[in-house]
């Protein structure tokens, strides 16, 4: 059960290879868009998260003031 995650045990060797096989699959054209889209994803993934982090302090902030009285 322990040796499911394979990533524990990768050496230099190991990764060198890997990066050798990703490169022949998409070749060297490829790699710098699959990058770009990546890097765009995660900024997008980080922006999402301080808007939902904002609307958060924003509802906090709301329930920590104290309400008004009804004028009538």
């Amino acid at each position: 059960m322990h040796n499911i995650l394979f990533l524990q045990n990768l050496g230099a060797g190991e990764i060198v290879i890997i990066a050798l096989v990703i490169l022949l699959l998409f070749g060297g054209k490829k790699i710098p868009e699959l990058m770009k889209g990546l890097g765009k994803g995660v900024k997008s993934f980080k922006d999402g998260m301080a808007d939902v982090e904002k609307e958060i302090g924003n509802l906090d902030e709301e329930v920590k003031k104290p309400s008004e009285p009804k004028k009538d």
